[in-house]
């Protein structure tokens, strides 16, 4: 099972993760959560859109933009609020 994955180097530690080849492309489904203290910076890496993708547990590495991406939960700024965000990222072509 995959517990992580790296997005521009940050380590994200994913909860659930699914992977698929689609026409050739890698596409990633994760699920993971994220705290009131880190959603600041979660939200600034995933305002990005387009990242190097790491998966060191599948020696899994493309360049991937967000397809679909939501949240259980839209106000992290309270103290002590854990959100789950599930997203999919897709292999962007050189």
């Amino acid at each position: 099972m995959v517990n992580k994955i790296m997005l521009n180097d940050r380590v994200i530690h994913v909860d659930k993760y699914n992977e698929e080849n689609d026409s050739g492309l890698h596409k990633i489904f994760i699920e993971f959560k994220v705290t009131s203290e880190d959603y600041h910076d979660i939200a600034v890496l995933l305002y990005e859109g387009t990242f190097d993708v790491n998966v060191p547990e599948q020696n899994l590495v493309f360049r991937g933009t967000i397809q679909q991406y939501s949240t259980s939960i839209t106000n992290l700024y309270e103290e002590g609020q854990v959100g789950v965000y599930k997203l999919t990222l897709v292999e962007v072509k050189n």
